[in-house]
């Protein structure tokens, strides 16, 4: 009987494509296929580093309808690498889903260590990184509100990512729920035009209504003094 494959998970660069260990472009070499989360912009990646191995779709929309298709050529001997846009799979993008299917059939999986954005932001900031929160994305709707108040009531440094759309909207809500808790925003890490500012909700709201607010944040609330 043949040996079941394994998944790999692998990291990819969130901006600058020189953050890509050895092991993970071996790892993208050698396995069956790959599977992207936008082929484009994997196909980009995979160029720069001359790697010619199948792209196959794999997203938020549809990954309930693939990850049996996964999960069965796995099963089959296959070797699959999992890839997202940026970062590591599952957070805060497709991962987890996929991760779980395979514990459930007794599927190897080995998650490469490598880029992730919240790290860099979380250590440039300067805040207390001995206990930390990540919530990912903010609810844009429903549930937000709460989301908001229960960061107010907790004295842990939190991290969070959002969007240039939204950032104007988070500081507004923050001047009003932590005013005083120092922020820690970075934006286009690992970029040319990569900037991390520091300040109260309010000192930041002034700055990006002075300058509009462009590429992924990473937002970091400093734990509440004791």
């Amino acid at each position: 009987m043949k040996p079941t494959g394994k998944l790999y998970i692998v990291p990819t660069p969130i901006g600058n494509l020189s953050d890509i260990t050895f092991r993970a472009i071996e790892v993208l070499k050698s396995v069956d296929f790959i599977l992207a989360e936008d082929t484009r912009v994997t196909s980009h990646l995979l160029k720069h580093y001359q790697i010619s191995t199948p792209l196959k779709s794999y997203h938020q929309n549809n990954e309930h309808s693939s990850t049996q298709y996964v999960i069965d050529e796995l099963i089959k001997g296959k070797n699959i690498a999992q890839v997202t846009d940026a970062g590591t799979p599952g957070i805060s993008d497709p991962g987890f889903m996929l991760s779980r299917a395979c514990n459930e059939n007794n599927i190897a999986i080995e998650c490469l260590p490598g880029a992730v954005a919240l790290i860099p932001a979380l250590v440039k900031s300067g805040f207390p990184m001995n206990e930390f929160v990540f919530i990912g994305f903010l609810p844009q709707k429903k549930g937000r509100q709460t989301a908001i108040k229960n960061i107010a009531a907790d004295s842990r440094t939190y991290i969070l990512y959002e969007s240039p759309h939204r950032i104007l909207k988070m500081l507004e809500e923050f001047k009003e729920y932590i005013p005083n808790r120092m922020l820690s925003l970075s934006r286009e890490l690992t970029k040319i035009y990569e900037e991390t500012l520091n300040g109260t909700a309010e000192e930041l709201l002034t700055h990006f209504t002075l300058h509009a607010p462009k590429g992924e944040f990473v937002v970091v609330i400093k734990s509440e003094e004791k």
